[in-house]
């Protein structure tokens, strides 16, 4: 039930948006989060979003990207600016239902469902 898109390729140094398509979850705590998996390598956290509205994000993204949710809570998005060739991956959202904080949920490992993901390719 979790639906990126945005992706697309983009020279170094320009923006892209992703949007996820996510539910009003109907929860007291969770967590929605982007992450990313480059070819060869591990998943990785990028950015997430509690329930609060309280982000965190990994040191590689500070200052350039930012996690959002629409006003009505079904769409998540990640504003990613100053793009740069090593952003090369796809882009996944999740959610994890038993996340009190955003900064427990930048570790892949405890989310409970996933996107498809969409793919950013970064040219230099």
């Amino acid at each position: 039930h979790l639906r990126e898109s945005g992706g697309g390729s983009v020279e170094s140094g320009g923006s892209l948006r992703l949007s996820c398509s996510t539910s009003n979850y109907n929860h007291e705590t969770y967590c929605l989060g982007w992450f990313r998996q480059a070819q060869g390598r591990e998943r990785e956290g990028v950015a997430t979003i509690d329930h609060n509205g309280v982000t965190s994000y990994t040191d590689f993204v500070k200052g350039r990207f930012a996690i959002a949710q629409d006003n009505a809570k079904t769409t998540l998005y990640l504003q990613m600016n100053s793009l740069r060739p090593d952003d090369t991956a796809t882009y996944y959202c999740a959610v994890d239902f038993g996340c009190s904080a955003s900064y427990l949920a930048l570790e892949p490992q405890g989310m409970d469902y996933w996107g498809k993901g969409t793919l950013v390719t970064i040219s230099s």
